[in-house]
């Protein structure tokens, strides 16, 4: 059973009134980003390729087609009892974007990402309400201690 959105805000900071959902809260831009060396994911362990942040164009990010990496403003914190999901926004659907996420385990605590698909030029500003998370109540062995456990966050930005 997915919970209220007036639960999953205590879970995000800051949330704005606005921001509250029934079913969930809206997470806001940062910053967005372009991959520009490869990554690799093996069976030992990861690397993420380097990435550059892209520029402000007269107050938003312009976008044309191609792969972006969001950096969401809000910090999120998946209780125990709970899994989290996130869902793009409508908005950018009907503007050719598809935003991907994955599952945010319970424990985890960080401020996330999500890649954003492009299919048509598209202008971003910063605060931006660009996903929607909602929380789901789910049985776990254990809570989320991974490499991005507490992702910038504080003195362990990663």
């Amino acid at each position: 059973m997915f919970r209220s959105g007036a639960f999953v805000a205590d879970h995000v900071e800051p949330t704005a009134d606005s921001q509250v959902q029934p079913n969930g809260v809206d997470l806001t831009l940062e910053s967005v980003l372009e991959q520009v060396e490869p990554g690799r994911l093996g069976v030992d362990g990861k690397r993420i390729g380097d990435r550059e942040h892209i520029s402000l164009t007269d107050g938003a990010y312009a976008l044309p087609p191609g792969g972006y990496v969001l950096q969401y403003a809000e910090t999120i914190t998946i209780p125990e009892g709970h899994v989290g999901f996130l869902y793009p926004r409508s908005s950018l659907m009907r503007n050719s974007c598809m935003l991907n996420t994955a599952v945010w385990d319970a424990g985890y605590e960080g401020r996330g990402e999500g890649l954003l698909q492009v299919h048509y030029d598209v202008e971003l500003e910063p605060g931006a309400r660009v996903a929607q998370l909602v929380l789901g109540r789910a049985n776990h062995d254990g809570v989320y201690d991974g490499s991005y456990q507490g992702e910038r966050v504080g003195s362990t930005e990663r």
